[in-house]
């Protein structure tokens, strides 16, 4: 186990920004996640990190040693790409055993880290078959192995389940988590474009956004837990990126605000709202969120017309255009007879309601989440 921290690293190719202000530190032990959308800079980060691309500023320590003149090679991390690399002519044994041949090792000492990794990875039946004859999943694991019987300081996962089908992911998913606690929770940080291996793999989540030529805008967007990302976002773009469906939003306008919370005006209805807008000016344009499964379906005082089901077994998304915007709200049914065309009374509650200005960035939600403010709600 180590840590690995980033300070200030900038990447930039030409005159384009990729990545930018990058301060970020993975402790020991710990299983990161970086995410974000398309050309966020994700794999290039964790190329700066193995040493497969150099940092256009910046430092990156790992194990208390900064790393940026050292090859791959001498920086102790392992690898697992999206594709599986694997070398068709070799048995899976011989795969996972061709890097320590290069490093020396003893013969004993490789078939007993070759064997050892097979067994925690369930290949030790497969251990004399090709690449050939395995299927996705396996070969997948075949090349996490070959990363595993390195013994490295840290794992460094690049998209490695993107190439195989949902029933697939799931498993892998569940044999990886399973080897970060096997292996002493060892240091791992993991690519991925996929929300749910995010939010169910990491102790922390590393969200990454665009640049877009944005100078002096950081990289990051926000660090910590899934579930500190998923109900306290701090911008609209972190609170629109995570959850799936999107966080509902709603474009209003501040009519006032005091110590127990705010009203805003969304379509000529006053909603009021669980957070603090003291610094903002009366009539202030702001964007109100609301997670689908936050919204209330079956009484309240807002109406919504269900254009749009999704069923999806133990419950349903119902797409409802309402008066507050020309954007449908998501809603969540736990179980529902609703039917296209039908209308459906709810409500959107106080505590539950994100804020956020102009800017994008999240008001500070009142501590009092358990009751609708009272002065508000008679606005």
């Amino acid at each position: 186990m180590c840590q690995i921290r980033l300070e200030n690293i900038q990447k930039r190719f030409g005159d384009n920004p990729i990545l930018a202000d990058i301060d970020l530190t993975v402790e020991a032990g710990e299983f990161c996640v970086f995410i974000g959308p398309s050309g966020c800079g994700k794999s290039t980060l964790l190329r700066l990190i193995a040493g497969l691309d150099d940092a256009s500023a910046g430092d990156i320590h790992i194990d208390g040693a900064r790393v940026n003149d050292l090859a791959p090679a001498k920086r102790d991390v392992a690898m697992v790409f999206q594709s599986y690399a694997l070398y068709p002519h070799m048995t899976v044994y011989d795969n996972m055993a061709f890097g320590l041949r290069h490093l020396k090792l003893g013969h004993d000492e490789i078939d007993r880290r070759v064997r050892a990794a097979a067994e925690s990875l369930h290949l030790a039946p497969l251990l004399e078959r090709k690449p050939g004859a395995l299927s996705g999943g396996q070969r997948q694991r075949v090349a996490i192995g070959r990363a595993i019987v390195r013994q490295p300081k840290v794992f460094l996962f690049d998209e490695p389940l993107s190439n195989l089908d949902a029933s697939l992911r799931v498993k892998t998913r569940v044999e990886i988590a399973r080897l970060h606690r096997a292996l002493g929770r060892a240091s791992m940080i993991y690519v991925t474009h996929d929300q749910v291996e995010a939010m169910t793999l990491a102790d922390k989540i590393v969200l990454l956004k665009p640049l877009a030529g944005q100078d002096g805008v950081p990289s990051i967007a926000q660090v910590g837990h899934p579930l500190e990302l998923y109900h306290n976002p701090r911008n609209r773009f972190v609170a629109g990126f995570i959850g799936s469906p999107s966080m509902n939003f709603i474009d209003a306008a501040l009519l006032n605000a005091n110590a127990e919370g705010l009203v805003c005006s969304a379509g000529g209805i006053s909603l009021p709202a669980a957070a603090d807008a003291t610094g903002l000016a009366s009539a202030s344009t702001v964007t109100l969120g609301i997670r689908p499964e936050h919204i209330v379906v079956g009484s309240g005082p807002l109406k919504g017309r269900v254009s749009h089901l999704e069923h999806l077994g133990e419950h349903s998304y119902a797409y409802l255009e309402t008066a507050l915007g020309t954007t449908p709200l998501v809603a969540k049914l736990s179980e529902s007879s609703a039917q296209i065309g039908d209308t459906l009374t709810f409500s959107l509650p106080a505590p539950r309601l994100h804020v956020f200005d102009g800017a994008g960035d999240a008001l500070p939600r009142l501590q009092r989440h358990d009751a609708t403010p009272a002065a508000l709600a008679t606005h």
